[in-house]
């Protein structure tokens, strides 16, 4: 996975700078995503993507014909460029890095929460508030719940993950007396 994330990397960054130069950030997320989800299909990628008998321009053709009216000109482009490179299987990927690029500018950030019992609004708005006040970002959450975790949160914002859990806790001892 990390390779993949290296090869999306300057595709995401370069379709992130052109949509940025012209006002079409918002645009571009869509289409990616419309791409990206098209691309995640199993029958799509066997059939079309690994498929050795379709040139690269045959494969974006085909693509751009199925997500239909969620691909303009300039993705289009954008699309060919990706698959002379052979990187098609990427968009994914892709999607991914341009939707952070994209968070970062924007100043927010998704944070993923693992607790042991479920959360009530309150405590899900103290956490958001403390977050968003130490990473200076607006923050949006998402919950999990975890039985497994005994008691606490694991926090996961981006590369930054929080272990506050009693199971966490108690494997750092374990780790610890066992050194």
């Amino acid at each position: 996975m990390a390779q993949l994330s290296t090869v999306a990397r300057p595709y995401a960054k370069a379709a992130f700078e052109y949509a940025s130069a012209h006002q079409a950030l918002e645009d571009w997320a869509g289409m990616l995503d419309s791409v990206a989800q098209a691309v995640g299909n199993d029958d799509l990628r066997r059939q079309v993507l690994g498929n050795p008998r379709l040139t690269s321009a045959q494969k974006v053709d085909l693509l751009v014909e199925i997500c239909g009216d969620a691909v303009n000109d300039e993705l289009r482009n954008f699309l060919f460029q990706v698959g002379q490179k052979g990187r098609l299987a990427a968009l994914p990927a892709i999607a991914e890095q341009f939707a952070l690029l994209k968070a970062q500018q924007e100043k927010r950030m998704d944070v993923d929460i693992v607790s042991a019992y479920p959360l009530d609004d309150a405590q899900q708005q103290t956490l958001a508030s403390a977050l968003a006040k130490r990473l200076n970002r607006e923050i949006s959450i998402t919950t999990q719940v975890d039985s497994s975790l005994l008691g606490g949160v694991v926090l996961r914002a981006g590369d930054t993950v929080i272990d506050g859990s009693v199971r966490g806790r108690l494997n750092r001892l374990h780790e610890a007396l066992s050194a």
